[in-house]
């Protein structure tokens, strides 16, 4: 547990509060990416924030789509509609799918968690880029970095001081064994919580699945894991056992040390006729692998030195029948004589 607290406590903060903080100071007009885990990206309009993406949490439209307030074929005509524009908010207010001051709200949350996201997980680096469109669903007035990030580490610390705490990229529980009087009682957030908890999603993916903010279910994942309603399965071992085999024991025949390698009788007589014919490679043995299973067949031994080794059979000239072909006349010539008389040759391009 101590090493969870550790983890939610080792941000980058630091890092991010004197990049905001000098942006802030210049009054600028951009944006400030976030490099790390899961990283992000920060709107500025005259040093103040007024957009947070991160993938980390689920923005203004995932907020409004997943909830239900608006379905995807109201969107996508909201979008057609607007000409291009990203965040349809005159539509979405002409059609009645939400008030101004409900629209102000979820741009307002869903900046604040995503930089919660983004305190939350590694900051790496923050480097100032220029701004290339409007940024997606921003809120009218900026927020202060400061009041920013304050608000994102309050709700980092009080992640931290729950009992069982965790990261919302990190842990993925499973529901326990509940009985069903006291599955029914729970409230409508939970009984959620449990139908999205299987095992592979995070609180970041079960924000996207739902709509909710990340905070808002990495706080109920934390305080149902202490309650007993979910529970974290159990790590894989690492290490994967590995079956050896042992050899059959009449597979290898073990050797005294010193004694020579054990000689087929067979094989051995042949290397003999071969070396003392004077042939340029031994017969080969037929395969036997009934009785002599574990013999060892050696190579040719060694000559001695001072002696010759015996000449090779040599091919007759016009033996394969090319030359006879090309000059019958001349069955010992070569190819290298050919070559040579064919150069020397007259031709019309050749001027000699």
């Amino acid at each position: 547990m101590s090493g969870i607290r550790d983890s939610l406590g080792r941000v980058g903060y630091d890092l991010l509060s004197r990049a905001l903080s000098e942006c802030q100071g210049t009054r600028v007009t951009g944006k400030l990416r976030v490099s790390g885990k899961p990283g992000g990206v920060f709107h500025l309009r005259d040093g103040c924030v007024v957009a947070v993406e991160s993938p980390g949490a689920p923005g203004a439209e995932a907020r409004l789509l997943r909830s239900g307030r608006v379905s995807g074929e109201q969107w996508a005509g909201l979008l057609r509609e607007a000409d291009g524009s990203r965040w349809p908010e005159a539509g979405l207010i002409a059609h009645g799918y939400a008030g101004p001051a409900q629209l102000r709200v979820v741009c307002m949350m869903a900046m604040q968690d995503a930089a919660f996201a983004v305190v939350a997980g590694d900051v790496e680096a923050c480097d100032p880029l220029d701004a290339a469109f409007e940024p997606y669903a921003p809120v009218a007035l900026g927020e202060a970095p400061g009041r920013l990030l304050q608000d994102a580490a309050r709700k980092l610390a009080a992640v931290a001081a729950l009992p069982w705490p965790v990261r919302p990229d990190r842990e993925r529980p499973v529901p326990a064994t509940v009985p069903d009087e006291i599955r029914e009682q729970l409230p409508p957030p939970q009984k959620e919580l449990l139908a999205h908890a299987d095992g592979r999603r995070t609180a970041r993916d079960i924000a996207f699945a739902t709509g909710l903010g990340a905070y808002t279910v990495t706080v109920g994942m934390a305080r149902m894991l202490g309650e007993g309603l979910l529970e974290l399965p159990a790590e894989p071992d690492s290490a994967t056992r590995v079956t050896v085999r042992d050899l059959p024991t009449g597979a290898l025949r073990q050797r005294p040390a010193g004694a020579p390698p054990a000689l087929d009788p067979e094989v051995f007589s042949a290397l003999s006729s071969a070396v003392a014919a004077g042939e340029s490679a031994p017969p080969e043995p037929r395969p036997d692998p009934g009785p002599r299973s574990g013999v060892i067949v050696p190579s040719l031994p060694r000559r001695e030195p001072g002696t010759h080794a015996p000449s090779l059979p040599r091919r007759d000239p016009g033996a394969s029948g090319i030359t006879e072909t090309l000059a019958p006349e001349r069955a010992g010539a070569s190819w290298k004589g050919f070559f040579r008389l064919r150069h020397r040759i007259w031709t019309p391009d050749s001027g000699t």
